[in-house]
C-alpha cells in the first residue's frame, strides 16, 4: 500500500527529485522547503523506511517506490472512495466547466485507446 499523508508526499517528492541524496543534505532541503527541523526529517525518514517506501543506508536515502506507483494508488483510492469506482463519474466531476484543449483531448483519447487494448 502506498498511501501517503500530505507531508509525507512532499517529503517523498524531495527524495524523488534528489535521489540518491545524503541524509544531511536531505535535512537541509527539508528545512528550506518544508520548514522542518532535523528531528522531524529523521522521524519521517525512519517511519517511511519502516513502511518500505525508503531506504537510508550509509546515510544515503533512496526511494523504494516510484512516484508513479504512489500516484496510481492515490488516484484509484479517490475514485473508489468518492465516486464508487466510477471513472466516468470522476472525470465528469473533475472536468466540471473546464474546457479541454484539442491537444489534451487527443492525449486522453490515446490513453483510453491504450487502456482498452489491455
Amino acid at each position: 500500500m502506498y498511501k501517503l499523508f500530505d507531508g509525507e508526499y512532499r517529503f517523498m517528492s524531495i527524495v524523488w527529485e534528489l535521489e540518491p541524496v545524503n541524509s544531511t543534505q536531505l535535512c537541509r532541503v527539508c528545512q528550506e522547503r518544508l520548514g522542518w527541523k532535523k528531528p522531524t526529517t529523521y522521524t519521517v525518514l525512519r517511519k517511511l523506511g519502516e513502511r518500505g517506501l525508503l531506504r537510508n543506508e550509509k546515510a544515503m536515502v533512496t526511494a523504494l517506490v516510484k512516484r508513479e506507483q504512489v500516484q496510481q494508488y492515490e488516484s484509484q483510492a479517490v475514485v473508489e472512495r468518492s465516486f464508487d469506482g466510477s471513472l466516468p463519474g470522476f472525470l465528469t466531476a473533475f472536468l466540471g466547466a473546464h474546457k479541454l484543449s484539442r491537444q489534451e483531448a487527443e492525449e486522453l483519447k490515446r490513453i483510453i485507446e491504450e487502456a482498452t487494448e489491455k
